[in-house]
């Protein structure tokens, strides 16, 4: 499910701002970006991260402003005047004109050098960083229950229809046996009227026996009873607390190879169309079940 959370406080001229984010996907994997001094503790970022949300895809952003004097980068003066000293040596050799542009010199790796690390002031500000991560993934957790809820609602409609289609077929299904039944009586009617004058009649007996052998092929009885009893687990599931998507993917799963078994069974229209319904509820399921 998706979901965002933030959290930010600015603490002894320090300000630090968590983000959040989060995507569907059935496994947890994050995407940590920190600045360079934070860099050390992303794998516990991680962790706190993979046991707060448990799966989907996670993005943790990180922005830290340090304000203070004492985090200011410092010039090295000395690599600075051995540049300087070298351009000066160039523009007597070349006998020309040297620009010395400053923003320039200060791009040179090694010119600009971060502050002294302070290994306490490092380890309390994570703590800090680690109590707003807490506060942004509870936000976050937050609003995917409330998306949770949304989804629950859906499945529930969803299943719903997919009972009223089934019950429609349950009540359908008999009188295909009895239609097919005086069809069959009547074509074969139809057929010995034309034999020897129309003396002849069907034999009951052996209607009988072809209704026996069709009524056993289109038989649908144990597939409605499996999808009833699929639609009960999934309502119970909808309602555990626990993480239950791939459980309710896989009954999806089920619920569309017994919808299909019933198409394939049966030639009746009412029955096909009925099937076709059910089945495109159970794609909606299938689509929300992801999240």
């Amino acid at each position: 499910m998706t979901g965002f959370g933030e959290a930010k406080t600015s603490e002894d001229g320090v300000s630090y701002r968590v983000e959040i984010r989060s995507v569907n996907n059935r496994y947890f994997k994050a995407t940590i970006k920190t600045p360079e001094s934070m860099q050390r503790f992303e794998t516990e970022i991680d962790k706190l991260l993979r046991a707060k949300m448990g799966r989907g895809s996670v993005t943790f952003s990180l922005r830290l402003r340090d304000d203070r004097p004492a985090a200011a980068y410092s010039v090295n003066t000395t690599l600075v005047g051995a540049y300087i000293d070298q351009l000066q040596t160039l523009t007597s050799e070349s006998n020309g004109d040297v620009t010395l542009d400053v923003g320039r010199l200060l791009e040179i790796p090694g010119v600009l050098q971060p502050p002294m690390v302070d290994e306490n002031e490092l380890a309390r500000q994570f703590r800090i960083v680690e109590r707003l991560t807490n506060e942004a993934a509870d936000k976050l957790i937050e609003m995917r229950k409330v998306e949770g809820l949304t989804i629950a609602s859906d499945l529930s409609s969803q299943c719903a229809e997919i009972r009223r289609l089934i019950e429609d077929i349950a009540t359908r299904s008999p009188t295909v046996v009895d239609e097919y039944r005086k069809r069959l009586k009547t074509r074969l009617e139809q057929l010995l009227g034309g034999i020897v004058g129309g003396s002849l009649a069907p034999h009951e007996d052996a209607i009988a026996r072809e209704v026996a052998i069709y009524s056993e092929r289109c038989d649908i009885n144990e597939e409605l009873s499996r999808i009833r009893s699929h639609l009960d687990q999934f309502a119970a599931l909808c309602d555990a607390p626990e993480e239950t998507g791939r459980k309710l993917d896989f009954l999806s799963q089920e619920l569309l190879r017994e919808a299909n078994t019933i198409g394939s069974k049966s030639a009746d229209v009412t029955i096909s169309q009925n099937i076709v319904a059910v089945k495109a509820a159970i794609d909606r399921i299938k689509e929300q079940v992801q999240n």
